[in-house]
């Protein structure tokens, strides 16, 4: 991966930060706010058999963290285009 100047690959990375910043917000959110803050607020809710806030802590915070990976690739991709430093 070569980028034709400094300030293209300057701007590349901080993008991608941002990016990778906001997934772990989302990540920490559901994982630990859901799971574990919110849990006595969500085992109100019913979800599939079980309480909500156990379901997050047991299942939720994967399935989340699995589509977060899914969509930091689509949009990583994306961001490779733009700058010209796709795999080929």
């Amino acid at each position: 991966m070569s980028f034709e100047d400094k300030s293209k690959a300057d701007q590349y990375w901080q993008e991608n930060i941002n990016l990778v910043i906001k997934l772990l917000v989302i990540w920490a959110t559901v994982s630990f706010g859901f799971g574990i803050l919110l849990v006595d607020v969500l085992n109100a809710i019913t979800f599939m058999g079980f309480k909500l806030g156990f379901w997050f802590a047991q299942q939720g915070a994967i399935y989340v963290f699995l589509v977060l990976i899914f969509y930091y690739r689509a949009k990583a991709n994306k961001l490779d285009e733009k700058y010209g430093v796709q795999e080929d």
